[in-house]
C-alpha cells in the first residue's frame, strides 16, 4: 500500500516492457528485492497485461498458485528472480545490469542499439541493513551502472517496529561515498514529484542511482498506516472497510473498471516497443550477420555446434602431457579450451583469482571504461559475489562462473541456496577443498561444506579426482542448463587415474568402476577427489581380489542413473562398503549402509603440512587398507579402525 503510488508511475509511464511477451531479450528488467512485497507486484503485472488473472490474485499464498507468498522465478509471468531473502534482489540487479553493459558493449554498433534497456530494483531498510547491500552497492558503482536505478522505500518501518531505534545511517550520504547518484527526499506519494526523479536518474549515464522515496508503510489505513502491525498482518475487516472508504474507493473486492484497466493496460504500447525493436534487429542482421548468429545463440542458451566434441579433443590432447596436476590447475585448462569456444563465458573470483586458478589467457578484466571484458574481481565480497552472478545468469545471454576457497561458501551460502532455487545455471568453483590445503588450518580447512552443498535440491556438486575427471565435471557443468554445478578442487597435486578415451563418458555418470577385482566382489572402496589417490593404493596393499574401488565424483549425477548403470557400479547384495572422503561422514552413510563404514572427519582440522594433517586424521593408504580388512573380518566399527583421535 505504501508502494503503490511508487508502482504505479513506474510501471505506466517508464518501465521497458512487453506483456504479450514477458521474455522479450531488450525489456526493462524489474526487481522487487523486499519480495515480502509480493502483492503489489502481482497487482502491477496483472493490471498490465500479463498472463496473471484475478483468479490468480485470490489464490495468493495458496499451493501450486501464480502467486507465491514471495515473487518467484520461473513461477509467475513478469517475474525476473525469485526475492525475498533480503538484500538478494539488490545484489542480483547489480548482476542484470553488469549484464546488459557488458553485451551492449559487445555487439551494439552505430546506429545499432541492440542491447538498450535499464535495470530498476525496488529495496527498502531490510535490503539496506543487510550486508550484501554495502557488497554489491560499492561493486555497482566501481563498475558505473549509469543504467541500474534503486528505489529506496523509505518508510521507517520493519517488523520489530521503527527502524530508528536500531538503524540509523544516512543512507544517502552512505549512497553518496560509493560514489552513487542519489535523489533523496522524494515524496513517493507525489507521483509528479516522484516521476521527476526518475527523468533525473535517467538522464545520468555514469553512476548508478538511488531514489529515496518518502512513504508510508499501510498507506490509506486511517488506524494503521505507519505501524509495524501492518508490516505482515491482514488488516482485518473493520480496518478493511474503512481505509476503502478513507480512500474513496467503492468498488467491490476484485471488482476493476474498465477505464482502470485501460489506463494501465501496457500490451498495446508494449507491442510497439518490441515491434519497433524487432524492425532494428532485423536490420543488424543483415548488416551484421556474424555478430546476430552469435548473439541469437548467447540468447538461446545453445552451446556452439560441436562444441563437446572440440572440448573433448582439445583437452585430451592437453591433459595427456599433464599426469599430475592440482585439480584447481586442470580446471584452467578447462578453461583455457572452454573460454576459447565459449564468448558467453563471464568469471570471477572474489580476491582469489591465482587460488581459485579462474582466470584463464583470454581473459580481459571488465572495467567501467572496458565493459566489453570477460572476467570480474569482486574483491572480497563472496556473497555479493554469487548474488551477483545469479543476476549475470537470470539476464540471460552470459555464463557465469566464479571462484572461492570451498570453506568461504559458508559466506555465499543464501545465495547458492537462491542460484538452486531458481535453477539458475551459474558454476561455483570452490577450491582448497580439504584437510590437504595444510597449513592455513582449521579456519580455511572445510569438513561441513561438501555435505551442506550436496544436501542442497537442484545444485550438481562434482569433486573429481583427477585432471580427466575435472574436464568432464566442467563439461558437464556447460551443457547442464538446468540448474547450478558446483566444482569442488583441490590445492594439492593429484596423479592421473588409470583412465581410456573412453573414460569420458563414464565419469559423466557420476560414479563408476576404477579399480575392478578379480575375483567375487566382497568388498567396495568409495571415494571422492584426493581420496580416490588413497583408495587405489590401499586396494594396492590388500592384495585381495574381491575388492573394488568406485569413483563417485558426482553422487547427485550418478543417483539420477538407471537403474541398471548404479547396479552394475554399486551391487546391491556387496553390503561391505567403505566410503573415504576427508569431510564430515554422516552424508556417506546413505551409500554404505549399516554393514559398512565412513573414514571421515567429525571435527575442526590442524594447522600443519598437508601431509601431515591427513596421517593426522588417519588418511594415509595403511590406514584406509587397515579399515578395510577390518571390514572383511566382520567389524564394521571397532576402535582400531578409527581415524586415530582427530579422525571419525
Amino acid at each position: 500500500m505504501g508502494l503503490a503510488d511508487v508502482i504505479t508511475t513506474l510501471w505506466r509511464n517508464w518501465l521497458k516492457h512487453n506483456p504479450n511477451n514477458p521474455d522479450w531479450q531488450d525489456r526493462d528488467r524489474f526487481v522487487l528485492s523486499n519480495g515480502h512485497s509480493s502483492m503489489l507486484l502481482y497487482a502491477a503485472l496483472h493490471l498490465s497485461g500479463y498472463s496473471l488473472s484475478l483468479d490468480d490474485l485470490r489464490n495468493f499464498r495458496q499451493l501450486s498458485s501464480a502467486t507465491p507468498g514471495h515473487p518467484e522465478r520461473g513461477q509467475t509471468a513478469g517475474v525476473e528472480v525469485t526475492t525475498g531473502p533480503l538484500g538478494q534482489g539488490f545484489a542480483n540487479a547489480v548482476g542484470m545490469a553488469i549484464a546488459e553493459k557488458k553485451l551492449a558493449a559487445h555487439y551494439n554498433r552505430p546506429g545499432f542499439p541492440i542491447v538498450d534497456h535499464r535495470t530498476w530494483v525496488i529495496l527498502g531498510d531490510g535490503c539496506l541493513m543487510e550486508g550484501i547491500s554495502h557488497e554489491a552497492a560499492s561493486l555497482a558503482s566501481v563498475l558505473q551502472l549509469g543504467k541500474l536505478i534503486a528505489i529506496y522505500d523509505d518508510n521507517g518501518i520493519s517488523i520489530d517496529g521503527e527502524v530508528s531505534a536500531w538503524m540509523q545511517d544516512d543512507t544517502p550520504e552512505r549512497f553518496r561515498a560509493y560514489g552513487w547518484q542519489v535523489i533523496d527526499s522524494v515524496d513517493g506519494h507525489d507521483p509528479e514529484a516522484f516521476s521527476e526523479a526518475i527523468s533525473k536518474a535517467v538522464k545520468e549515464q555514469n553512476k548508478p542511482s538511488l531514489i529515496c522515496t518518502r512513504t508510508i508503510i499501510g498507506f490509506g489505513s486511517p488506524n494503521k498506516q505507519g505501524q509495524a502491525a501492518v508490516h505482515g498482518a491482514a488488516l482485518g475487516e473493520e480496518e478493511v472497510a474503512a481505509t476503502r472508504k478513507a480512500l474513496g474507493w467503492e468498488q467491490e473486492p476484485f471488482c476493476i473498471e474498465d477505464s482502470i484497466y485501460a489506463q494501465w493496460d501496457c500490451k498495446e504500447k508494449g507491442s510497439k516497443l518490441e515491434a519497433a525493436w524487432y524492425r532494428l534487429w532485423q536490420d543488424y542482421r543483415r548488416e551484421y550477420p556474424k555478430l546476430a548468429r552469435n548473439l541469437q545463440r548467447q540468447w538461446s542458451s545453445e552451446l556452439p555446434d560441436n562444441f563437446v566434441a572440440d572440448y573433448q579433443q582439445c583437452l585430451l590432447d592437453q591433459l595427456e602431457k599433464k599426469p599430475t596436476l592440482a585439480t584447481r590447475a586442470a580446471s584452467k585448462v578447462c578453461l583455457e579450451t572452454a573460454g576459447a569456444l565459449l564468448p558467453e563465458l563471464i568469471g570471477g573470483a572474489a580476491d582469489l583469482t591465482d587460488s581459485c586458478c579462474t582466470r584463464w589467457s583470454g581473459c580481459t578484466t571488465i572495467t567501467a571504461d572496458s565493459p566489453d571484458g570477460n572476467y570480474l574481481h569482486y574483491g572480497v565480497r563472496e556473497f555479493a559475489m554469487s548474488a551477483v552472478a545469479n543476476g549475470i545468469a537470470a539476464h540471460g545471454g552470459l555464463r557465469p562462473y566464479t571462484g572461492t576457497f570451498l570453506v568461504f561458501s559458508d559466506y555465499a551460502r543464501n545465495a547458492v541456496r537462491m542460484a538452486a532455487l531458481m535453477k539458475l545455471p551459474q558454476i561455483f568453483v570452490y577450491t582448497h577443498d580439504s584437510i590437504g590445503l595444510g597449513e592455513d588450518g582449521p579456519t580455511h580447512q572445510p569438513i561441513e561444506q561438501l555435505t551442506h552443498l550436496r544436501s542442497t535440491p537442484e545444485l550438481t556438486v562434482w569433486r573429481p579426482c583427477d585432471a580427466l575427471e575435472t574436464a568432464v565435471a566442467w563439461r558437464s557443468a556447460l551443457v547442464d542448463r538446468s540448474g547450478p554445478s558446483a566444482l569442488v578442487l583441490s590445492r594439492q597435486k593429484l596423479p592421473s587415474q588409470m583412465h581410456d578415451r573412453d573414460s569420458f563418458e563414464k565419469i559423466a555418470r557420476g560414479g563408476y568402476i576404477l579399480v575392478r577385482e578379480t575375483d567375487e566382489l566382497q568388498l567396495i572402496l568409495i571415494a571422492t577427489g584426493s581420496e580416490v589417490e588413497l583408495a587405489v593404493k590401499a586396494h594396492a596393499l590388500l592384495a585381495h581380489k574381491g575388492v573394488r574401488v568406485v569413483s563417485l565424483p558426482s553422487v547427485e549425477v550418478f543417483a539420477q542413473q538407471d537403474e541398471q548403470w548404479r547396479e552394475q557400479v554399486l551391487p546391491s547384495e556387496v553390503r561391505l562398503r567403505l566410503a573415504i572422503e576427508a569431510a564430515h561422514p554422516d552424508y556417506w552413510y546413505r551409500w554404505v549402509g549399516f554393514e559398512g563404514a565412513v573414514m571421515g572427519i567429525d571435527r575442526f582440522g590442524e594447522s600443519a603440512p598437508g601431509q601431515d594433517v591427513a596421517a593426522a586424521f588417519g588418511f594415509t593408504p595403511d590406514r584406509v587398507a587397515s579399515r578395510a580388512l577390518a571390514l572383511l573380518k566382520g567389524h564394521t566399527n571397532t576402535g582400531e579402525c578409527n581415524a586415530d583421535s582427530f579422525g571419525g
